[in-house]
């Protein structure tokens, strides 16, 4: 990138270029001979190689290449936190760009955590989440993805919260559209792992340009209490959530833990999941692998979840 452009410069030349590139989650749906849906890569897969939790051993502006040569897949997610460090400047989306382009690989969107509560109850600080945010939407824009993933953090009654996590929503969703951009709010505890609740905000927001990303495995409401004996916490059906979920989904994140002799999720029962994204839903879009596992290695989980993807892929045809 030439030195000399100026931030807003880079942006809005990128962001011209990059609309061309921007595809609508369903558009594989007109056309018979595509496959019932894409695999994508969330770069959280492999949070312990760069360096959540311990030393990174891999450079984070190598995900294309990583995605790519190591495990044949041509879309990714990012993830924000691991790029936090390098200021978010020009250079450093500049370089994400050009090796992604050079890989042949698409930036499907930016997973954004740590900027703040979106459903914030100080108007201040919800203001000021919804700033910290608009970065993210510039950089989703300047690398070619749809859109960027947020959370919906909150307080208050079930009630309030709606509210509020929908104000937050809709002002970032606004700016978002001018750029092109979805907002799209994953499952991510508290009340957004209920997917009742979500949905809800969804309809409160009622904006085109607000989703969702259903997560095969997050639907946690509450954790246990250790200070209460025999509280077991409160965990959302999943199947129902993501059910809930779907009408509103701009992305799926297929979450995985571990695997059986057979190659199927212990957890989870992928088939089930994948019957409700694509034939109940004519979701066709990026199915995004986000294996979450101790027992495999982050490589091992990802290539395991790959192959049931793509075997559940081939049976829906």
């Amino acid at each position: 990138m030439n030195r000399s452009l100026s931030r807003r410069q880079f942006f809005v030349r990128s962001a011209a270029v990059a609309s061309a590139a921007i595809v609508a989650p369903s558009v594989f749906a007109a056309d018979a001979k595509a496959p019932a849906f894409k695999i994508s890569l969330a770069q959280w897969s492999l949070h312990k190689a760069f360096g959540r939790g311990g030393k990174a051993t891999l450079d984070p502006l190598d995900f294309a290449k990583i995605a790519k040569q190591q495990f044949g897949i041509d879309a990714i997610e990012y993830v924000n936190q691991f790029y936090k460090d390098k200021k978010a400047d020009d250079a450093t989306v500049a370089e994400l760009k050009k090796r992604a382009e050079g890989e042949g690989v698409r930036s499907v969107l930016i997973m954004c955590d740590g900027e703040g509560a979106l459903g914030d109850a100080d108007e201040k600080k919800r203001t000021l989440a919804v700033d910290n945010h608009k970065r993210w939407v510039e950089w989703a824009k300047a690398l070619g993805c749809h859109s960027i993933r947020v959370n919906a953090q909150s307080s208050g009654s079930y009630d309030e919260q709606i509210k509020l996590a929908a104000d937050g929503l809709g002002k970032l969703s606004q700016f978002a559209a001018s750029h092109g951009i979805n907002v799209i709010v994953e499952n991510h505890g508290g009340l957004s792992s209920n997917g009742a609740w979500l949905a809800k905000v969804m309809t409160t927001v009622n904006l085109p340009t607000c989703g969702t990303l259903p997560d095969f495995g997050n639907f946690n409401v509450r954790r246990p209490d250790p200070k209460k004996a025999g509280d077991k916490g409160e965990v959302y059906d999943y199947l129902r959530g993501v059910d809930e979920l779907m009408p509103f989904a701009k992305g799926v994140s297929a979450k995985s833990y571990d695997f059986n002799a057979e190659g199927n999720e212990t957890k989870l029962d992928y088939k089930k999941l994948m019957d409700l994204v694509v034939n109940k839903h004519k979701y066709h879009g990026y199915v995004g692998i986000e294996y979450e596992g101790g027992r495999l290695s982050e490589p091992e989980g990802i290539q395991a979840t790959k192959k049931l993807l793509e075997k559940i892929r081939g049976e829906l045809g």
